[in-house]
């Protein structure tokens, strides 16, 4: 054998040795099931500073984590509260590890946070449960109403203790109790929201409780309408702590992948994540465990400042108390202009303080918060952070002139592709879907039921600051079923910039080019699209059916386009409906093509 040959072979052998995975059992480090783990398991967690390649393997069974030994560090979380935040996997910095759950169950208890991934690279959660022994919503089962004295008695069916204070229920947690704060009505039977839930909500301050025994509660005065019997209301607690305990969150994470992992519980959201590069979901589930109605308090998913791929296939997302997925930016207030390219920036909504907006090199947009619209693209050259609201930011280029009026900064850099194939999401309250990213986006052979919009295209300046302007989606083959229920306003495709009254559109469109080619829509309304501001639009190969499931009957217009430029209409056909399907069009007549469409009124 040749010197070189021989060289080839040993960097070959160097090379499938450096690479070899190294299996950590957690066995041996005294995590066992039926134990607390948690001061264990940061333990090996830190020891794995340094290494690649590493496979943390639990044997399968069930895991208990409590908050008293845990590590604990102030964490800045977007679109949650910040907080000093305990910790049963801090993975800070790792490279490389794998977490192999065996199809275990992990069940946590108090305020304790599951997964921190932050700064790591090429990290893999797989193959087990997240739970909560007692979960962050408590719910109410109502099993028997009095109209006479506008009353309702309801079971507690979640396993909280509570007691009555001052004719005020108190739900007993962990280590704290909450109130009767933000609540939604379920109905057992459909396992969703409750149709028409908006009378069925708690009044806080006019509620009366009386403890009548037996996990039993009468409520007086309490909502605008008696519920119906066997609704099932979940107290999500007060706002300000009911966003504190995210089961997954990622931050300034590299190339992600997520397999199997099942939340059934989250008093936040269930994955959460923030300037990070490449994230695959695959066979990622939300839903809510036996004997509860609810599942995480928010978001399934949210991305925000994200770039690189975001893929969600096979998953499951359902019963959680807001939205399936929420794709976007942030928009940052300029508070003022110093001079000398800086500016003075504030990170706009509370619950996006402490984010990281920009780094030296990154494109941003200077915006006018009056049009929501783009005057100057330039890149970073200074970032200084003077606290988790405020930072100074050095812009390489300025306009000639500073616009007069209020102003913004997006960043342009941070914003991904998204992927979404072969994914169920249902039977939770708010939206499906919410996008807002100038990369490419492909929504392609999912199912969506939600209580609120299916599809949502908004970005504001003025109430989320979430960005903004799409680019690039195509919305296929998917299955909208009763998009909306018991709200006239909702869409299976709502398209908007949303706008407060001190606000105007600007003279170019906000969104463009979306295509909504070829979805089954089974509706109960005939509503189709709302579309505001957007240039490049196609409605093509669409079919809406009359479905009965809820109550029929024509509510707001079906489809509505205001301020719309290039739009396509063509091939789509509405059938079963016995109202008129009628076209609202406001300043949208530039090229508006209308083809081929049957049950639609011209």
């Amino acid at each position: 054998m040749n010197k070189f040959l021989k060289l080839i072979l040993l960097s070959i052998a160097f090379l499938q040795l450096t690479h070899a995975q190294t299996v950590v059992n957690v066995v041996d480090w005294g995590i066992l099931p039926g134990k607390d783990a948690t001061l264990e398991l940061n333990e090996l967690i830190a020891s794995l500073k340094g290494q690649e390649n590493v496979i943390v393997n639990f044997p399968k069974g069930t895991y208990q984590f409590y908050p008293e030994n845990a590590f604990e560090q102030y964490r800045a979380v977007t679109n949650h509260d910040n907080s000093l935040k305990r910790m049963a996997f801090p993975m800070f910095g790792l490279n490389g590890v794998t977490i192999e759950g065996n199809d275990s169950e992990f069940i946590f208890h108090g305020r304790l946070c599951p997964f921190i991934v932050e700064g790591g690279q090429n990290i893999t959660l797989k193959n087990f449960s997240i739970n909560w022994e007692i979960p962050f919503q408590a719910e109410l089962k109502v099993i028997e109403t009095n109209k006479a004295e506008n009353s309702f008695t309801a079971k507690v069916t979640t396993n909280h203790k509570y007691k009555v204070k001052g004719e005020k229920i108190y739900f007993q947690h962990y280590n704290w109790e909450d109130p009767i704060g933000q609540n939604t009505p379920f109905d057992p039977e459909t396992k969703s929201p409750i149709w028409d839930s908006r009378p069925y909500s708690f009044n806080i301050s006019k509620a009366i409780a009386t403890d009548v025994g037996n996990g039993q509660i009468k409520f007086k005065n309490a909502m605008k309408k008696l519920p119906p019997v066997g609704t099932v209301v979940v107290n999500h607690g007060p706002q300000g702590t009911n966003r504190l305990v995210q089961a997954i969150h990622l931050s300034n994470t590299k190339d992600t992948y997520i397999e199997n992992v099942t939340i059934y519980a989250a008093g936040g959201m269930g994955l959460i994540a923030e300037r990070c590069e490449n994230i695959h979901l695959n066979a990622y589930k939300i839903t809510s465990s036996e004997g509860r109605m609810s599942a995480t308090r928010a978001d399934a998913t949210h991305f925000l400042g994200c770039k690189g791929l975001i893929k969600l296939e096979n998953c499951l997302l359902e019963h959680m108390l807001d939205d399936g997925i929420n794709v976007h930016g942030a928009y940052v207030k300029v508070a003022e202009y110093l001079g000398d390219n800086q500016f003075l920036c504030e990170i706009s909504h509370w619950q996006q303080w402490g984010l990281i907006f920009a780094e030296p090199g990154d494109e941003v947009t200077l915006i006018s918060r009056e049009t929501v619209l783009p005057i100057l693209k330039t890149s970073v050259k200074e970032i200084k952070i003077l606290n988790e609201q405020k930072f100074l930011l050095t812009v390489n280029e300025v306009p000639e002139y500073m616009p007069k009026g209020l102003l913004s900064f997006e960043n342009i850099t941070w914003n991904p592709d998204l992927e979404m194939k072969n994914n169920i999401i249902r039977e939770n309250r708010a939206r499906s879907v919410l996008v807002t990213t100038k990369g490419k986006v492909t929504i392609e052979n999912n199912y969506f039921s939600s209580q609120m919009h299916g599809i949502l295209i908004e970005g504001d300046n003025n109430k989320w600051y979430e960005s903004g302007g799409v680019t690039d989606i195509t919305i296929k083959n998917n299955v909208f079923e009763n998009i909306g229920y018991g709200d006239d306003t909702r869409y299976p495709l709502y398209i908007s910039p949303l706008l407060r009254p001190e606000q105007r559109l600007g003279e170019d469109k906000y969104h463009y080019n979306i295509n909504f080619i070829n979805n089954k829509i089974k509706s109960f309304n005939g509503h189709l699209v709302y579309a505001k501001s957007v240039k490049g639009l196609v409605l093509k190969g669409n079919e809406i059916i009359l479905d009965d499931t809820y109550p029929t009957g024509a509510q707001k217009t079906p489809l509505v386009f205001d301020y719309c430029e290039n739009v396509s209409l063509e091939k789509n056909k509405f059938s079963g409906f016995s109202w008129p399907i009628t076209i609202e069009k406001v300043d949208s007549d530039t090229n508006f093509k209308l083809k081929k469409n049957e049950g639609v009124s011209r």
